[in-house]
């Protein structure tokens, strides 16, 4: 199973979920390395926890490139997969990246505490962000371990702070250490069409 981050599951069956409008799920990893990872470490990570990672077809050198922007990856095949995206302090993406990384400072600088503080230290010197987009009433608690598992990665291998809209930030060991009101999340700062930059 993954890293116990408490996001709440959604209650009911997807079957009753089907009229209801499209309601996301973000949460993000504010990454201090310079260079996220190639996609193939994080698919092998995601395979060596027992998961099998669902990827649309691609270049085999496409999944060795640190330069990737945007992935779709599934957990189930009758479930809609997780887009994931990765915007860095450079590049086309370099004001998605600047955008979110203001947001949060903005919101960080009302707590006093030590946690919060180290929050906004890691918002601070973030080199990239990696952002996850679930839609809320497809996934699974499956869908929630396996996004939980990516951003284990990303918080454990690119010095990164995991944030979770409607909840706030969280420790590597994964307890909530700083909560953010939710009226503020709006996740919203992910390009539309994102294409590969190098």
């Amino acid at each position: 199973m993954g890293k116990q981050l408490p996001i709440v599951s959604i209650s009911g069956a997807p079957e009753q979920n089907q009229a209801a409008p499209k309601e996301l799920v973000y949460s993000r990893v504010f990454c201090g390395r310079e260079n996220s990872p190639p996609l193939r470490l994080l698919l092998d990570f995601l395979k060596s926890k027992g998961q099998v990672p669902l990827i649309p077809k691609m270049d085999p050198a496409a999944l060795d490139d640190w330069a990737w922007v945007q992935v779709s990856m599934g957990y189930h095949r009758e479930r809609k997969p997780i887009q994931l995206f990765c915007a860095r302090d450079r590049g086309t993406y370099q004001d998605v990246h600047q955008q979110e990384r203001d947001q949060f400072l903005e919101r960080l600088p009302v707590f006093d505490d030590m946690e919060a503080q180290l929050a906004r230290e890691c918002v601070q010197r973030s080199r990239f962000l990696v952002t996850t987009r679930l839609v809320k009433g497809d996934v699974t608690d499956e869908g929630y371990d396996f996004n939980g598992w990516i951003l284990q990665f990303f918080q454990e291998n690119c010095d990164g702070i995991v944030q979770i809209d409607g909840q706030g930030f969280f420790s590597p060991k994964g307890e909530l250490i700083v909560e953010l009101d939710p009226q503020y999340d709006e996740g919203d700062g992910i390009p539309s069409t994102p294409t590969p930059s190098a």
